[in-house]
């Protein structure tokens, strides 16, 4: 009795595809990604200090 196979055909160029997207993902857009996200918190803390001044006790 054979067993078909359950993977479902390959194209031929679905693996050079994957390949070029996950460099994609892991070169450029997560490195990006995580500049504009600490880019962003810095720019609230900033803001959040022109706003309320600095952090510590207020002064005596």
């Amino acid at each position: 009795m054979t067993f078909a196979d359950p993977r479902p055909p390959v194209e031929p160029g679905t693996r050079r595809r994957e390949i070029a997207m996950f460099l994609l993902l892991a070169v450029f857009i997560w490195p990006v990604l995580s500049v504009a996200v600490v880019g962003g918190y810095g720019f609230v803390v900033w803001m959040s200090q022109l706003i309320l001044g600095p952090p510590g006790p207020p002064p005596v």
